[in-house]
């Protein structure tokens, strides 16, 4: 993949909620004694395992002839982790912030090597195949990611729902939303050159940090590679990793893919809707043994109307991600904006109330032509309602669009 445009990496805790904003990373500058890599170490109470990371990271970049440093950013552990750590010969830095990403924006800012190699504390990853991660780094490649999949994961490493469903629908919906073929979205162990770590925007302070950040290197079109690792059992306790910080993590796709989210489903909804009413609407259709009448007529109406609001509440998100640059613009809302003005909306909203409106005129005139007796023309009418209301609702989002474009001051 070819490489992006360039920006300042920055944390800001704003766009995970209930956390709050993690201070703006400086990375730290490259000078002449700067060490080739620097190995980032996230860890939390890790006071059984994290002594022996570290040394095996000593161990590895002396193996590797690597000339290193290996970091520990510690996350308000309380069980004497620092010092473990300190005593191996790391250098501890620490982060008030609770939240893996926090902890390894920390551990970046720290940071002075050329190669940035992130491994998780709680030994669960084998620092052995640390050259698997720099050497593709010194080949050219921007980010190295291990894979378990492909890989191996020893038994009881994962739990079976994070093994089985979690981690492959992840990898999954990464695939399906941005195109980049990866077989392990949350693999604790990647490198990334610092070059290439200036073009990422991080800002996510939990678990989310490791996908945003392959969502960051495919809008910036990151040149990547897998390689396998082994993933194997905590050297205490069981797993850490919950079904909610599975479901935290495709929540996170989700909402940074709003063209999966909102529009697609929408666009099936409005025009499954509309198709439905219009079907019903000359009278009842017998569909084997059973007729179709007017009550799918409201369900028709409720699916198109509940279609348009998801619609809108997709191009809201891509038009905001589109003026402030805070994730991948598709080509077709820029498109969309290229050939939408307020005028246009205004009159499209305008027009499917007026046509609404007009149906229940002749409704009402007929009625009273009729003398005012009994009326029962409700599908004609649930037409009109379900016409005025999508109307009204676009020419509304006609103005919410609007102030939206100007916050842009000319981007779109």
């Amino acid at each position: 993949m070819a490489g992006g445009s360039t920006g300042p990496m920055r944390a800001s805790a704003g766009r995970v909620a209930g956390q709050h904003a993690a201070p703006a990373v400086a990375l730290a500058p490259e000078t002449a004694a700067a060490p080739e890599v620097s190995i980032i170490i996230p860890c939390r109470d890790e006071a059984g395992s994290i002594g022996e990371c570290v040394r095996q990271a000593w161990a590895a970049l002396e193996r590797c002839g690597y000339d290193g440093e290996v970091i520990v950013c510690d996350n308000g552990s309380r069980d004497g982790s620092a010092e473990e750590a300190e005593q191996a010969g790391a250098v501890v830095v620490h982060q008030p912030i609770r939240g893996y990403g926090a902890a390894c924006l920390r551990g970046l800012e720290a940071a002075r090597g050329r190669w940035l190699v992130l491994v998780d504390g709680d030994g669960t990853y084998d620092l052995s195949v640390l050259h698997r991660f720099v050497e593709p780094l010194r080949a050219g490649y921007e980010l190295v990611l291990g894979t378990r999949r492909n890989g191996e994961i020893l038994a009881g490493a994962m739990r079976s729902a994070h093994r089985h469903l979690l981690e492959p629908l992840q990898a999954y919906l990464f695939r399906r939303f941005y195109r980049m073929t990866v077989s392990d979205v949350r693999c604790g162990m990647r490198a990334l050159d610092r070059a290439a770590l200036e073009k990422l925007r991080l800002g996510a302070t939990g678990m989310e940090f490791a996908s945003e950040m392959l969502v960051e290197a495919a809008r910036a079109g990151l040149s990547a590679v897998e390689v396998p690792v082994r993933f194997q059992p905590r050297t205490t306790g069981a797993p850490r990793r919950t079904v909610l910080d599975g479901w935290r993590v495709a929540r996170h796709l989700l909402l940074l893919s709003p063209t999966r989210l909102f529009l697609v489903p929408g666009s099936i909804l409005l025009f499954s809707g509309l198709f439905l009413e219009l079907l019903l609407l000359p009278g009842p259709l017998p569909v084997g043994s059973f007729n179709l009448d007017y009550h799918f007529m409201f369900v028709g109406g409720a699916l198109a109307i509940l279609g348009l609001q998801l619609v809108l509440l997709g191009v809201y998100a891509k038009t905001y991600a589109l003026v402030h640059e805070a994730g991948p613009a598709d080509p077709w809302i820029r498109w969309f904006h290229l050939h939408y003005t307020f005028e246009r909306g205004m009159a499209l909203g305008t027009l499917l109330f007026l046509l609404g409106l007009a149906i229940d005129i002749r409704i009402l005139v007929g009625w009273l032509a009729a003398g005012a007796g009994l009326l029962f023309a409700v599908r004609p009418a649930m037409v009109a309602l379900t016409l005025m209301i999508l109307g009204a609702e676009i020419a509304f989002a006609s103005v919410f669009l609007s102030v939206l474009r100007s916050a842009g001051f000319g981007k779109v």
